[in-house]
């Protein structure tokens, strides 16, 4: 395999160590938690800029409409607490507060999708990039790994307008370089392949380039995508990779509605139209497990991917 790692870190401490970095990069960046310090990894950035953050408690929708008032002082706010309560908790703040006049707050949600494990069905948010990605304006990210994860704070630091940052709370593989740059809206081809385009988001890249390693074994030849950035999303890479493969299976740790793969699908729809499978999770909520359990039952690991690229291929 191309891409092999040393290391397993989660990637909310990728996000930790970007906004601690830019506690010095960028006086402007300011921070504010719903009293989730510890599981966001905001502790360096209290540490190097005290005065720049902001505990809210456990109200998020104030969190939301104070990120909001210090974006028109020409701060830039980073929002911090679980998926969930980053997105469904607070959908109307974010919709009439941030999305309709376009201001420039970063929400960045830890603890996306089945992988949260324990915590359950509550807390588990599997509709979070549909409802996102459909408010106008909003840059939607879901990164891959530590290295990733990190890259991308820093990025959106620099982006202006509304941006949702998803991330996650178990360790993973770090198979990113370091050095690798990050650029909102554009993806990453990570592996050439000739039968079978694999495009994949957030923890289920890894799982593909699993899956597209066995399958290379099989005689199968897998071109792994990495999609970074959802909304906007990368049209151009996709659809060279499809006018060669004529096959394409989207993977991601979201329900299959209103994701990644609906956007694509739609896309390929209006400019190419394509085969494609889905590897999601199928309109239903999740339950308490560990995050290897629940992404086998669910069918979002790298068995899934390779069940799925077999029947396209079938």
């Amino acid at each position: 395999m191309k891409y092999t790692y040393t290391e397993k870190k989660d990637t909310r401490s990728g996000f930790g160590a970007g906004l601690a970095e830019l506690a010095d990069k960028n006086p402007n960046v300011v921070a504010l938690c719903a009293d989730l310090i510890g599981s966001l990894k905001m502790e360096k950035f209290i540490e190097k800029a005290p005065e720049r953050f902001f505990q809210t408690g456990i109200a998020e929708a104030n969190m939301i409409g104070l990120a909001a008032g210090l974006s028109i002082t020409g701060k830039i706010p980073f929002t911090g607490t679980f998926a969930n309560f980053s997105t469904s908790r607070v959908y109307d703040q974010i919709r009439q507060s941030v999305a309709y006049s376009n201001k420039n707050v970063k929400i960045c949600a830890s603890h996306a999708g089945l992988t949260l494990g324990e915590d359950g069905a509550t807390h588990q948010v599997l509709e979070d990039i549909g409802m996102m990605k459909m408010l106008p304006g909003m840059t939607v990210i879901n990164t891959c790994d530590y290295n990733q994860t990190k890259a991308a704070t820093l990025a959106i630091a620099e982006h202006e307008g509304p941006v949702y940052l998803r991330f996650g709370r178990p360790v993973v593989p770090v198979f990113i370089p370091e050095d690798m740059p990050f650029e909102i809206g554009k993806g990453i081809l990570l592996q050439e392949g000739t039968d079978v385009t694999i495009v994949a988001t957030g923890h289920l890249v890894w799982e593909s380039l699993v899956a597209a390693d066995e399958l290379e074994k099989e005689g199968i030849s897998c071109e792994v995508i990495n999609i970074h950035t959802i909304k906007p999303l990368d049209e151009e890479i996709i659809l060279k990779s499809v006018e060669k493969t004529g096959k394409i299976v989207s993977a991601e740790e979201h329900n299959y509605l209103g994701g990644l793969g609906e956007s694509i699908a739609g896309m390929l729809a209006r400019k190419r139209p394509t085969r494609q499978e889905f590897v999601a999770v199928n309109e239903t909520f999740g339950e308490s497990a560990t995050p290897a359990e629940l992404m086998k039952k669910y069918k979002i690991d790298s068995e899934a991917v390779k069940e799925a690229v077999k029947r396209i291929l079938a």
